[in-house]
């Protein structure tokens, strides 16, 4: 049953942030590159304002897509900006998700994420996330991180334990997503191998991670 939950919304995630991944390249290839660059650099602080809007919501509200945002974020501000961008607003609305379920509970998060996502929250929370930090981490650095912030919430974790995970788990699963935005916009074949590489060690180190934990 779980992994059919896993399946089914990690392809509503897909059909939400692929088409915004197109429509930029689209318009990429329309206006071109420099045109895209001027406009955004014309709107001052209000781009960057925006992506991080945008990114702290879909992690407040899990069910919104947050990936694109991050490739957006490379694309539109460059790797370096859009890199701060992203970690600030991970970091800022992780924590308000820990406090929101460790402050309110259960009710008010399933009021935040809806009734049908409840139940990978409380998967996650079962699995005694506050005695294995390595587990914690490694949840933190995958797709599922908005659901985990809550979960962790709801067990006995100290936040002086949350902490250092979220921040690890940010600052190693970040950079190859943002990478890739960046290698989209500025051509740069360098950001492209990286976010590429980036992504694909991710995958391997956290599946290692979670193996290695749950088999413990």
């Amino acid at each position: 049953m779980k992994p059919s939950i896993n399946k089914t919304t990690s392809r509503i995630d897909a059909f939400l942030w692929v088409p915004l991944i197109v429509l930029f390249i689209y318009l990429t290839n329309k206006y071109g590159l420099e045109v895209i660059r001027s406009n955004v650099e014309n709107m001052g602080i209000w781009a960057p304002l925006g992506i991080y809007t945008l990114r702290f919501s879909s992690i407040v509200i899990p069910a919104l897509p947050s990936t694109a945002y991050s490739i957006l974020a490379g694309a539109l501000l460059g790797f370096k900006k859009g890199l701060v961008i992203i970690c600030i607003a991970d970091l800022s609305s992780c924590i308000l998700s820990f406090y929101i379920s460790r402050l309110y509970g259960k009710e008010i998060v399933k009021r935040l994420i809806g009734g049908k996502f409840i139940s990978r929250v409380e998967n996650i929370s079962n699995n005694h996330l506050e005695n294995n930090f390595f587990l914690m981490t490694g949840l933190l650095m995958t797709g599922l991180f908005d659901f985990v912030c809550y979960a962790v919430g709801l067990t006995k974790t100290k936040f002086q334990k949350f902490l250092p995970a979220l921040i690890i788990s940010i600052l190693l699963s970040n950079p190859p997503i943002v990478a890739l935005g960046a290698g989209i916009l500025e051509g740069g074949r360098r950001f492209l191998l990286l976010g590429v590489f980036g992504v694909f060690l991710i995958a391997v180190i956290t599946g290692k991670l979670k193996k290695s934990s749950l088999e413990n």
